[in-house]
């Protein structure tokens, strides 16, 4: 089941697919899961392994009025990765796949492993040896076989790509699979429903592999194609200063970080994500450890308990560094994702 281009090895993208979006009346008359998008999703909706997943809501920040934080964390599995997995799954069981794989440093694979369980389908998830206990137990409760790769999280990529290709294996990659972003885009039509029909003046992502940032610039492109916004947001991707590849694309040497979901060395689309993010304006900013944990602190004392990665979007924002452009109505300066429960994560040390 083809993920990659036979004949180079590239990266695959989906082409030929028209999509649209209903009217806001239509809308209004569909449960509010992600699925009220059906028409603009690859894949026909909504199919029977759905968990509701979807609309989740935009809080207040603490002390910023001008920003809001959208509360994915609240998803069926505990992160936006269910976006893209129900897809993923949702493809593999039209197409008849025995088995799923993916590789994780956690969020994704208990996504995948989840949406797997709902089809009935086994599956496998190549997890980096660091991930954390309460990942890795999660992952086990869905009934996925887990194998740990020592090394990098390159390295469990690599693991699971060599057994991708095996008869009847669909790979659940959210990093290669192009079908991923076409759930992740639903981050972008929510948030233009629940503003009234027009997004933020800054998207503020956090970007490791990049899907969220990839999505959300494939949404806004489709609204803007639609005419349904009269303009694109500004993308500001965020990255750990210790292992931040987007910003310094001459190659890093990467140190840990407690930002342990974004900590990608070398992501695989990453000329495509700055792209993306330079397409709309926008720029990859990187925030240190301290501010990371201090961001931390901040939203558990807002009562928004997050793994230290969803921390790293509101470090950038109280550190100043996300870039504000010229404000022209009284739309939000920025929305930033809230992207993984803190319940899965050991809290970092203070």
């Amino acid at each position: 089941m083809a993920w990659r281009c036979t004949a180079c090895g590239g990266l695959l993208d989906v082409h030929g697919f028209d999509p649209a979006l209903p009217n806001a009346l239509e809308l209004g008359r569909r449960p509010p899961t992600l699925w009220r998008y059906a028409e603009a999703l690859p894949v026909p909706g909504p199919p029977r392994i759905t968990l509701g997943e979807g609309m989740t809501p935009l809080v207040s920040a603490p002390g910023r009025s001008d920003v809001l934080l959208k509360a994915d964390f609240l998803m069926p599995t505990g992160s936006f990765k269910d976006r893209g997995a129900v897809v993923l799954a949702a493809l593999a069981l039209r197409l008849g796949a025995a088995r799923l794989v993916a590789d994780s440093s956690g969020n994704a694979g208990a996504a995948v492993a989840a949406y797997a369980a709902r089809a009935g389908l086994p599956c496998t998830v190549y997890v980096p040896a660091a991930t954390s206990e309460g990942k890795l137990g999660q992952l086990r409760a869905y009934g996925a076989e887990v194998r740990r790769i020592e090394g990098p999280r390159q390295a469990a990529a690599e693991a699971a790509a060599g057994v991708a290709d095996e008869p009847g294996v669909f790979y659940a990659s959210h990093v290669h699979h192009p079908f991923f972003v076409h759930g992740t885009k639903t981050y972008v039509f929510e948030l233009w429903e629940q503003l009234g029909g027009r997004l933020p003046a800054t998207l503020v992502l956090p970007a490791g592999n990049g899907t969220l940032v990839l999505g959300a610039y494939l949404g806004c492109r489709e609204l803007l194609e639609q005419r349904l916004i009269d303009r694109m947001p500004v993308i500001t991707a965020v990255q750990a200063a210790a292992c931040a590849p987007l910003a310094s694309p001459a190659g890093i040497t990467p140190r840990p970080t407690i930002a342990e979901g974004i900590a990608i060395a070398r992501p695989a689309r990453g000329a495509q994500i700055r792209a993306a993010v330079a397409a709309t304006g926008g720029t990859v900013v990187t925030v240190p450890e301290d501010r990371i944990r201090t961001a931390h602190r901040e939203l558990a004392r807002a009562g928004l308990y997050v793994e230290p990665t969803s921390a790293v979007c509101w470090a950038a924002l109280e550190a100043g560094a996300v870039p504000a452009p010229p404000r022209e109505d009284d739309r939000p300066f920025a929305v930033a994702p809230l992207c993984g429960t803190g319940l899965k994560a050991a809290p970092p040390a203070p």
